[in-house]
């Protein structure tokens, strides 16, 4: 646990001096574009280390501009994702991801800014320059749609066509960049998609588990919230590799079971609903034995 103003960039470091006590021989560390800067590259790589990270496409670097134009082939690794290894650097490698249903959803994104940005833009060369600017300021808070306008010396407003052509050409692609020179480049791009697991897992933390918000002021209390949300995290991510299935399936079926409290003449018995096959395969593959149906039986009193 960390104050909220913790600096990530500091906070890695720390993490990877503390990893020491660990005795282990070797790590890759994997991390995403905000953790891209030379020095923490530097310090990923003391002590045998390695790392995966994320490069920002849009960065307008030199090594990003030379990985996107270097031609080669693509190699599938998985139903979804294709990767090719281009060689720009001696120091570091560099591994093109390209996911052909993320690329339709790019430019299907793409294709609805554009045609949003033409229709607000439409008419705009009979209005005023005072006009023009106030609707050009207006279109600049929008990121996704200020992409792709841009502004003629007269100051008319259009349709950046360079702009499209050039986001075209990075649809569906992402770019990774590994100092480990013995690992494939498929297994750069499935280790690099672990990270979707870490979001998983936060993602669970806030919404399943309720991590946030925390109701405590002392800090050994919040501490104690979150290691408790932490271990209830563990125990789902042990439930789900155990049975295959994942936690709202289990906890859906697993909900169903009820235990009844009955009462008549004779007596009070509390008694479990019967077990379903959904319900008896979990619990067999937990190795949690099955409830007894009758829990409890206390006869009336004469």
């Amino acid at each position: 646990c960390w104050p909220g103003n913790a600096s990530d960039q500091t906070l890695i470091r720390q993490v990877k001096d503390e990893m020491r006590d660990w005795t282990l021989s070797k790590i890759v560390w994997v991390a995403d574009r905000g953790f891209s800067s030379a020095a923490n590259r530097r310090y990923l790589r003391k002590g045998d280390h390695a790392y995966i990270i994320g490069e920002k496409l849009r960065s307008g670097s030199p090594e990003v501009q030379a990985a996107l134009s270097r031609q080669g082939r693509y190699q599938d690794v998985g139903e979804n994702m294709r990767v090719k290894e281009v060689r720009i650097s001696d120091t570091d490698r560099f591994v093109i991801c390209y996911n052909p249903e993320a690329a339709e959803r790019d430019r299907h994104m793409r294709e609805q800014l554009v045609t949003q940005l033409a229709d607000l833009i439409a008419d705009t060369d009979k209005l005023s320059d005072f006009k023009r600017g106030e609707l050009r300021g207006k279109i600049a808070d929008k990121p996704g749609l200020n992409r792709y306008l841009r502004a003629t010396p007269a100051g008319k407003l259009r349709v950046d066509q360079k702009k499209i052509k050039a986001e075209e050409n990075l649809d569906g692609k992402y770019l990774l960049r590994c100092s480990d020179p013995h690992l494939s480049a498929e297994d750069i791009a499935l280790g690099y998609k672990q990270l979707l697991e870490v979001e998983r897992g936060w993602r669970d933390m806030k919404q399943i588990i309720d991590l946030r918000p925390v109701y405590h002021r002392l800090e050994e209390r919040i501490r104690a919230h979150v290691i408790l949300c932490w271990l209830a995290l563990l125990l789902i991510r042990i439930t789900e590799t155990t049975t295959g299935k994942t936690w709202p399936h289990i906890r859906r079926e697993l909900d169903r079971l009820h235990l009844g409290t009955f009462t008549g003449r004779t007596g009070t018995f509390q008694q479990v609903t019967t077990l379903t096959k959904p319900q008896r395969d979990l619990l067999a593959k937990l190795d949690i034995p099955a409830p007894k149906q009758v829990v409890s039986l206390q006869p009336a009193p004469r």
